[in-house]
């Protein structure tokens, strides 16, 4: 069976929180189309996300194994073996769902930490004295990453107010991942849309990304 990863990057409950709610709107409409796929979540604010700190690397961003793994300490150690299955939980899924808002025009850091956490060198990259290149070209994968915003940004602005979506579709791309979409969803604290209206205006948008996603219509070069 495929595997669908959830991520969500809010400190607030779903029943408050704009991105989880219409994260799992789409997540319930991919399901309604794909019956050959189970969810697996990762709330990224109630999980624990390791800091990474130098000793538990043996240069070029690859993680200590082996007899050098011994030599830690138990708490490095513990890093180590979460890192491990963080990467091992990404690496299992064929689409990844990332539910998150716009902070200070960019994304919550709890979400920048996860991916310094599995973007290492011989799991989700190989570095050689040539290049470096993203592993995840193995099977067929998808994205989408799905924003709430307080306000209404104009789209010749998206450059400049939504360094998230560039981010996402360059670091998937470049990790191998075939696909990648993105649902804005804006205006939650604007007087003339509101959080209810907000998430309205989106379901179309939904359902058009999840049939993209199940009919294989190519994407990445949407923006």
């Amino acid at each position: 069976m495929k595997k669908l990863l959830y991520i969500t990057a809010n400190t607030k409950p779903e029943d408050l929180s704009v991105s989880k709610t219409v994260g799992r709107s789409f997540v319930k409409e991919f399901l309604s189309k794909n019956a050959d796929y189970m969810v697996e979540e990762l709330d990224l604010y109630n999980e624990n996300i390791p800091e990474i700190n130098h000793r538990i690397f043996k240069g070029r961003a690859e993680l200590v194994s082996g007899n050098d793994y011994n030599t830690l300490s138990d708490e490095d150690k513990k890093i180590v073996d979460r890192i491990n299955e963080l990467c091992n939980q990404f690496l299992s899924a064929d689409t990844y769902v990332i539910a998150a808002p716009m902070w200070s025009v960019s994304y919550p850091a709890r979400l920048k930490s996860y991916l310094d956490c599995i973007i290492i060198n011989n799991r989700l990259i190989k570095i050689s004295e040539e290049d470096i290149k993203g592993l995840l070209d193995d099977k067929k994968r998808n994205m989408v990453y799905i924003q709430s915003s307080a306000a209404v940004y104009p789209k010749i602005f998206n450059s400049k107010f939504n360094h998230a979506i560039d981010y996402f579709r360059d670091v998937f791309k470049f990790l191998g991942v075939n696909k990648f979409d993105y649902i804005l969803v804006e205006g939650t604290e604007d007087s003339s849309v509101g959080k209810a209206k907000a998430i309205g205006n989106v379901q179309n948008n939904i359902k058009s990304v999840v049939n993209k996603f199940t009919e294989n219509i190519p994407l990445m070069d949407r923006m």
